[in-house]
């Protein structure tokens, strides 16, 4: 039986703006695995629709709306942009920052994602690389303060539990 694709959600009828800043509320996940051979954490990046590899790396996010949950947004957004699926584990924090395309300022909040499923078709995937890395080469490659200060949470917190 043939997988069947889903379609990437579009427009902003049910996005979700902010109370406080007026901008979107973008939910994200950081996607990992942990290699088998000696368990090191892996990260999967992706690569800017519009920019490509050479803007550096990011990781999947997009509008929370109305009809969904942010661990429900997180997993939509890891399955759109990424091909990825996945289990979410507790929010990384929550993170203000300026859009580079519209004068407004966004409110982020990022989950990490353990990824179960990998998929070879996604909605996204003719727009978008993904590849596994380290979290010190996502660290030097992604280009926004917020997603990094996410990683950055995200690797204390793995190493806390491998303790």
């Amino acid at each position: 039986m043939a997988a069947m694709m889903v379609a990437a959600r579009q427009g902003r009828e049910l996005q979700r703006y902010s109370a406080s800043t007026g901008g979107r509320i973008v939910v994200g996940c950081i996607p990992y695995r942990a290699r088998g051979d000696g368990g090191e954490v892996e990260v999967l990046v992706i690569c800017s629709r519009k920019k490509g590899a050479s803007a550096g790396v990011l990781f999947p996010k997009g509008g929370w709306e109305l009809d969904e949950s942010m661990d429900e947004a997180a997993r939509r957004e890891a399955l759109e942009e990424a091909g990825v699926r996945g289990e979410t584990g507790p929010s990384l924090g929550r993170w203000c920052y300026q859009s580079r395309r519209y004068d407004a300022t966004y409110e982020g909040y990022m989950f990490p994602l353990r990824v179960t499923d990998e998929l070879e078709r996604w909605p996204e995937m003719s727009g978008r690389g993904r590849t596994w890395v380290t979290v010190q080469d996502a660290m030097d490659r992604c280009p926004h303060l917020w997603m990094r200060e996410a990683l950055q949470r995200f690797a204390d917190r793995a190493a806390a539990a491998a303790l």
